[in-house]
């Protein structure tokens, strides 16, 4: 894939990065990989977020974003 078509998802996840520093989490995680530790760890924000971003994400994506997107390297 060339870099011009690879820029609009890595602009948009870079304001997704943006978004989850703002929220006071790891500026290198999303906030869907955020939400995915969140719910594996039993927090209720992310039982309440994982499905609703899931859902969202759907037709992009499939099922199981929010898992797919966990980088469990990032803190």
């Amino acid at each position: 894939m060339s870099r011009l078509k690879r820029w609009p998802m890595a602009v948009l996840i870079a304001i997704d990065q943006l978004a989850n520093a703002i929220l006071m989490g790891n500026e290198d995680d999303t906030i869907s990989s955020r939400a995915w530790k969140a719910k594996t760890k039993g927090r209720l924000w992310g039982r309440i977020a994982v499905p609703i971003i899931d859902a969202i994400f759907l037709p992009l994506q499939g099922p199981d974003h929010c898992r797919l997107s966990a980088e469990w390297d990032e803190h």
